[in-house]
This record gives C-alpha cells, structure tokens and sequence, in this order.
C-alpha cells in the first residue's frame, strides 16, 4: 500500500557533499553552464546515456520561463546572486534554515514493493512569473530523478547478486584448488586413500597421458600470454560473451560442443561441473580430446566399479576457471566503477540546473530541493561502496598476491599518455612520403612505366608489390579515420571490440603506423626503379620488393617488444581464429576482421601472385608468366578469391551454431553469393566469352541487391519504415541526416564497381594494372565507410540494453544428479 509523505523542507539541513561541487562558483553562469553541458556529455556513460538526467531537456524547459522584468541591471542580478550564495552556505554548514515556508514542497511517495522505488513530486508553494511553464520544469525534474532512482536501484541489485555470485565462485575455487593440491601431493590417484574431513570435494586427478596433453596445452598458452604481456597483464583469454546465462541452460549433449566441461562432483553440498567457454582454438582440441577421453574412461568405469565415476579435475581447467573469475572481478569492479560516475554526474546535473533555475526566477529552490535530491536513494544508498571495496579487497588477495599496485594495474588500467612526439613524426613522415611518390611518380612518367604495354615486366612483377602494401595501409589509414570519428561521435568502440585499454591503439598511432610504413615502401620502390633505369637489372636488384615484404613479414611476428608488439600479436591472434572459425565462439573482433578481409580479395590475389614469383625463383629470369598459366596457380587463384567469403561464412555458421538464429543462416547465405560472384569473375578473366559474361551479370546482380539489403537494414540498422528519421532509424549519433543519406547512395555506387568487368573501363594510355588498383582502392574505402555505421549500430544495441560492462560466464553450474 502506498502512501504520500511529505518531506519536512525547514526543520533538516541537507548533507554536506564529500566533494566540492563547483556549483559554488560565482563565474559567468552562461559560460558556466555551456561549459557543463559539454563535460557532463563527455563524463557520462555512453551506453547508459538514457538513464542519465537529462539536462538538455531541462535547459529547454527552463528557457520556457518568462519573466515580466526581464530587464533587471546587472548589480541587482549580483546583489541576487550574492545573496543566493551567502544563504546557500549558511545552510549547508549549519544544517538549519529558519524560515517559516519555502517556495516549493516536495512529496514522496512511498514505494509499494521492493522492486518499485520512491517517487517524488513538487508542489508550488509560491507564485511564480509564469507558473504553468514552473510547473513543466518541475514535472520534469521529478520525472528526471525517479528515473534516476529507479535505474540505480536497479543496477546496483544486478551488480550486488553478480557480488555474491563470484564470492560463492571464489569459494568452490579456492576449495577445489586445495584439494586439488592436496591430492597431487599426497599421490595422483590413490584408490585406497580416504577422504580427508575438511575437503568437501571430491577430486581427482588426469592420467598421465592427460596430464601431459594438457601441461603442453598450458605451456603454448603461457607462450601466447608471455606475448601478449606488456605494460599492464592482458586479460584477453576471458571469456567474452552477453548472454551468459545461455550456458546454463544448455542441453547436456550441446554443451559438450560449447563447453570445456568435466563430469559433476560435489562440493558445499552441491553437484557442480567446471564449464570453460570455446573462445579459442585451443580449448576447442582439448574439449575434443577431453571428449574422447571420457568415452575411454567410461568404459573403463564399468570395470572399475565407483571409483571410476570420479570427476577428473586438471590443472588447465583450473587454471581457466581462474582466469573467467578473474576477468569476472574486474568487469564487476568497472561497473562499480561506472555507477559512483552515474551517481557524481547526476547529482552534479541536479544542483547545477537548479542553480540556473534559481538565478532566472529569483527564488531560493535549490536548497530545498537539493536536499530531497541527496537524500533520495540513488545518493544515499552505500552497497556499491561497500561492495567496490570488498571486491577490490578479494581481487588484492587472491589475484594480486596482496599487492595493491599490481591489482590496480587490472581493476584500475591508466590510459596512455598521448605524446606530442608521436604527432611530429606523423607530420615528419607524411612529409617524406609525399616527396618520395612525388619523386617516383615523375621518374615512372619520364621511363612510361606505366603506360599500356611499355614495361611489362615491371608491371607484372613490381607493382603487384607496391599495389599490395597501397591498399594495405590505405585500409588501416581509413581504421584511423574511424577511430577518430568514434571518438568525436562517442561510440564505445573500445568496449565493443574487448581492447585492452593499456594497449588499444590510438588514431594518432594508426596513422604513425601508415606515414612511417608508406615511407619505407615508397623510399625503397623510388630506389627500385631508379636502379632499374639506371640499367641495373640483375637478380639482386629484381630480389628488393620481395625482401621488402620479407622484411615486413619477420617484423610483424617479431618477438621483440617493438614496435607495438601487442598490437600486432593481437593481429595474429585474429587471424587465427579467423582461420579456425568453426571451432570456437565468434566474437565481434573476429568477425568484424573477416569482413576487412572480404574487402581485401584483389590484395591477398597480389599476395598470392608475389609469393608465387619468388618462391619459385621466377624473379632471377623475370619469367612471370609462370606463376599465371600454372594449373595448380591457377587453382589457387580460386581459393583465394573465395578465401575470404567462406571463413566469413563458416563463422555464420558456428554463430548459428551457437545462437541459434536464422538471421545467421541468412547472413550466411550473402556470403555464399558473393562466393559465386567471385568464382564467376576470376573464370570469365581466365576465358572471356559470353558464357561467362552472362554468369559475372548474373550472380553480381543478385549478390549485390543480398549485400546493399544487408549493409542498411541489418548492418546500419538503417530503413526502418516507422522511424521518426525517414528511412533512418529513431537514435542517430549524427546530427546531420544528411550524411546518412549520402552514405547510403555513396555504399550503393562502390557496390557497383563490379560493372567494370563488364564496361571493360580503363584509364586511357595507362595499364589495366592501375585501373584495378582504383578500382580496389574504392572498395577499399567503401569498407571504411561502412565500419563507421556498423559500429554506430552496435553502439546503439548496447545502450538500448544499458549494456556498459561485458557480464563474463563464470566457471562452476549446479547441475542436477541426472546430469
């Protein structure tokens, strides 16, 4: 039953805030406020932004306020303001107001359950100048703080059984671990030992031949942790996943595929298993080989009577159970972290708003106000606090060796100082870059190297090089594009891809990366070329292009701490698991990588063709015909056309797999369109009839039409019937429509650059090695382009489900005697 009570306004002062708040602050209030306005968008949490007040709207309600006096000097708004201030501290430090009414009553009524909070309404007390326009104001700042309230209130109860949970979760581990070690001590598997009273579990341990698998199994991983280390430890092999509580519910026998998982033992009482995720390869053999080993162990069961039903628990599976409630620990310590900003920013918002309402009408609201605010729940509530420090407190103990410095390396990462150093040398080698192509472009049109028929050899077997690394760094060139524009648009793109944000690489070093490496490119082409005019033409001066990619193949597995070391071992981490797709849970880096890759199909057919001339030793008689009427070359054309598509295709698959939704299955089905349309492109430049032209027509007319549906209705998120934004969806993080539909007709045009192959359109007197390179330089930029919007679109599901820390599956289910 619910109730109204009115809060006493006079006869309490309000708490003072532990922190300063710079409301107090006599500067220009309309420089201040714009001021605000900008830090509280900057400081909020993007994807709860909706739960956030919303200050803009109250900023607009309060401009509805007229005044009949509008004109008042500026000493008497002074006298005003300083007699707001003088009266606003007696009150705040003394605790007591002595008057006798207020210009405002606040009521709160009081929840009827616990899952409902408080709700607040204003009464006006006073006349006020324009009373209807008083009342919007305050109708919507009581809506503003039971939102507020009610958000909080919610979160916190999330975050406080996600608390309890890993405190049980650290519990089963720190028992199973002892009794783990306890056994190893005393002797792998002893069948006539007893149980020992204070272990409540019962373990034991693999056979050899399992413990050998899996103590290998830990050292690559070791090997792959060592280098991944860098300045803060990498958390990157938690398992990463929204829908965390699927596991649970999964059949037995498909959990087997998904899960890393033992048979149940009992533990406190209960019949638990160890699940690890599939989030790499690795794990994937070792579930497979865990599989087959229970199959052997359960026909020896029979034999062995109960003894042989007993859980085999390994130090690998332990080992990840520890690092899930690791990772887990510290997303819960963010999101702890995510609601005290949520708590400050709001609590900011309401005192500054009502500082502006009081300088536009002359009245005293904000104590009064102020005081309903900070003690509502959302400010006087103490659980996060209590839980942050007994989070942080377990995470000293058990996952810093209680060091505090070492745990705040995880639970608290500093971000990376950007250097002014990093942008001098980004403008010291755009400069040295576009000297040397200056350079090089005069050299190549004094010597026609590119016109039509004029070199060919130089065309066939150098440029493929300098076409490769072109598109190759103009693809990561436009990443750095991106991530500037996340940033300007405030797209959590960091949270969406799991970067560490130790390690995460910034625009200005994306575009370092580019300057630097095109640099290099371009310097050792220009000596190429010079040497070749020169008249030095022997099998040493044919060998530099290829010792130039050489050269950038041994830096990108470099095992050195150079040169952005993580960032490049997390590139080839990526590029596993790509290769590996249907053996592990697919996660938004992955596939998002994959799509780069479908963009890159005309550089890795360079790759493929460059490999081939050097490796064969092609390049010490210049015979690159080779490599081109080979049969088995020619084959592996074909699979590299469709290389891309089918890894793409095959993580729909395990999504699917997964999930279980058919929009993988569609998605699925664009890819394997595209496949078609490339395997008909690469046989009609192979054998140019009209066979094949009419097929090329064919399949790139239907791929297109799946893939432009795809990228605004799925992708974008975009053509949504009933949107207020026509033909766009309701939230946009542009202002400007505009773009939008621009974006949409420039991403349908780049789609068409099929039709070349049909037009048979060419640059005049140039080789048709330059029109392709155009011609993938724009698919190339298309991607670019829609990488922006994906992301927007995945944005914008997070916050629809106020989505800001990932929730990381935890290792130890109760599972049910059957089971």
């Amino acid at each position: 039953m619910s109730s109204w009570a009115s809060i006493d306004t006079h006869s309490q002062g309000y708490t003072h805030h532990k922190q300063e708040l710079p409301f107090l602050s006599e500067s220009n209030p309309q420089r201040e406020m714009v001021k605000f306005s900008k830090q509280f968008e900057g400081q909020l949490v993007p994807e709860w932004k909706e739960a956030f007040v919303d200050y803009w709207q109250l900023k607009k309600d309060l401009k509805q306020i007229h005044l009949p006096n509008s004109d008042t000097t500026p000493t008497t708004t002074k006298q005003q303001n300083n007699s707001f201030l003088s009266s606003l501290r007696n009150f705040s430090l003394f605790g007591h107001q002595h008057r006798n009414h207020g210009a405002i009553q606040v009521h709160k009524k009081l929840a009827s359950s616990a899952s409902s909070g408080d709700m607040y309404e204003t009464e006006l007390l006073e006349q006020f100048a324009d009373t209807d326009a008083t009342k919007e104001f305050f109708h919507c700042l009581d809506s503003q703080l039971n939102k507020v309230n009610q958000f909080f209130k919610t979160k916190e109860k999330e975050f406080l059984e996600r608390g309890e949970s890993l405190k049980k979760q650290m519990e089963i581990l720190i028992e199973v671990t002892t009794a783990f070690e306890q056994q190893r001590g005393k002797g792998a598997i002893a069948q006539d030992s007893s149980e020992d009273a204070s272990i409540s579990c019962t373990i034991s341990c693999e056979e050899e031949s399992v413990k050998d698998r899996t103590e290998q199994e830990q050292q690559q991983e070791n090997r792959a942790d060592d280098m991944e280390r860098n300045d803060m430890p990498s958390t990157d092999d938690s398992p990463r996943s929204f829908n965390s509580g699927k596991s649970m519910l999964m059949k037995r026998e498909d959990g087997k595929m998904r899960t890393l998982s033992g048979r149940a033992f009992n533990c406190q009482g209960k019949s638990l298993r160890i699940n690890i995720p599939l989030t790499t390869p690795s794990r994937t053999f070792s579930a497979i080989s865990y599989l087959v080993w229970e199959d052997l162990v359960n026909q020896s069961s029979k034999k062995c009577g109960q003894e042989g039903s007993k859980l085999h628990v390994n130090r690998t599976k332990l080992r990840h159970a520890e690092k899930m409630i690791k990772g887990a620990f510290i997303e819960l310590y963010k999101g702890l972290g995510y609601l005290q900003n949520y708590r400050n920013l709001n609590m900011l918002a309401f005192s500054k708003i009502l500082k502006k309402f009081d300088k536009v009408t002359g009245k005293q609201v904000l104590p009064i106000y102020l005081k309903v605010v900070e003690s509502s729940y959302f400010n006087s509530s103490d659980k996060v606090i209590s839980l942050g420090d007994e989070v942080e407190e377990l995470f000293i103990k058990h996952f810093a060796e209680e060091d505090r410095r070492k745990a705040m390396k995880y639970l608290k990462p500093q971000q990376r100082k950007e250097s002014h150093s990093v942008t001098f040398f980004i403008g010291l080698f755009t400069g040295c870059f576009l000297a040397l192509f200056a350079g090089y472009v005069i050299m190549a049109h004094v010597n026609d190297v590119y016109r039509r028929q004029s070199q060919p050899v130089y065309m066939e077997t150098v440029y493929p090089v300098l076409s490769m690394f072109s598109l190759l760094f103009l693809h990561f060139f436009l990443y750095g594009c991106n991530v500037f524009a996340w940033r300007k648009a405030r797209i959590n793109y960091s949270f969406i891809f799991e970067l560490c944000p130790t390690k995460e690489l910034k625009y200005r070093d994306v575009f370092l990366i580019c300057t630097a490496s095109m640099s290099a490119v371009m310097g050792v082409i220009f000596v190429h070329l010079a040497l070749v005019t020169k008249g030095y033409s022997n099998a040493q001066v044919r060998a530099i292009p290829g010792l130039l990619l050489l050269m950038f193949l041994l830096l990108l597995v470099c095992p050195f701490n150079i040169v952005y070391r993580s960032t490049r071992y997390c590139f080839l981490r990526v590029i596993r698991n790509i290769i590996s797709s249907p053996l592990y849970k697919v996660v938004m880096l992955d596939f998002f990588m994959a799509d780069q890759l479908c963009s890159q199909v005309p550089m890795l057919r360079n790759l493929e063709y460059v490999a081939c001339y050097y490796i064969t030793g092609s390049f010490k008689t210049e015979n690159y015909n080779y490599c081109m009427r080979a049969k088995h070359y020619q084959d592996l054309a074909y699979a590299v056309s469709f290389l891309p598509y089918y890894l793409r295709a095959m993580q729909c698959a395990r999504r699917w797999f997964d999930e279980g939704q058919t929009s993988h299955l569609v998605n699925l089905g664009k890819y394997v369109s595209a496949m078609l349309a490339a395997g008909a492109k690469v046989a009609y430049e192979k054998d140019k009839n009209v066979g094949w032209l009419c097929l090329v027509v064919v399949m790139s007319s239907a791929a297109t039409v799946y893939q432009l549906y795809w990228d605004f209705v799925k992708d974008w998120g975009l053509l949504q019937m009933n949107s207020k934004n026509p033909w766009l969806r309701n939230e946009l993080m542009l202002q400007r429509k505009m773009i939008y539909y621009l974006s949409m007709g420039l991403n349908m045009i780049l789609r068409l650059a099929w039709l070349q192959t049909v037009l048979h359109s060419r640059f005049v007197h140039v080789d048709y090695g330059v029109t392709a390179l155009f011609l993938a330089a724009l698919e190339v930029t298309r991607r670019g382009l829609w990488n922006f919007f994906r992301l927007e679109n995945e944005h914008l599901n997070n916050a629809g489900h106020f989505r800001a820390v990932k929730t990381v599956p935890l290792p130890f289910h109760e599972v049910d005697e059957e089971d």
